[in-house]
């Protein structure tokens, strides 16, 4: 399932129901080159992981969806289960790198103080 932030509602719905196994959230800019061409790679990767939601977020256009975290390079990458957060970081633009990122995340340790905080805390706060 994949969702772009002008529709946050139907978001905020999604994440008020089961928590999805895996939230994918990828942090870009409109202006940036890069994230053009990683998009539709983003968007394509999101229909091999139907227990997932992808989110794409524009930094610029939704800050408040980021949190007190910082982007410094795109794409960034967020990766989260019922538990916390598995991923936080900027990537290189292939998409290959999130999709074994995807298939070792039941694997990966829960990190802590990383990361902008439990995104569904901040669609829920972004739709106030």
């Amino acid at each position: 399932m994949h969702f772009l932030p002008d529709d946050l509602p139907a978001l905020q719905q999604r994440l008020q129901g089961p928590h999805p196994e895996l939230l994918v959230v990828c942090y870009c800019a409109a202006w940036c080159k890069t994230c053009t061409a990683y998009q539709p790679l983003f968007t394509s990767l999101s229909a091999q992981y139907p227990h997932a939601v992808f989110v794409w977020v524009d930094v610029e256009e939704n800050e408040e969806l980021l949190g007190d975290a910082d982007v410094d390079d795109f794409p960034t990458l967020l990766v989260q289960n019922s538990a916390g957060t598995l991923f936080f970081g900027s990537v290189l633009p292939h998409i290959e790198h999130l999709q074994r990122l995807l298939d070792h995340a039941a694997e990966m340790p829960v990190l802590t103080d990383t990361g902008p905080g439990q995104f569904t805390d901040l669609v829920a706060a972004a739709t106030k």
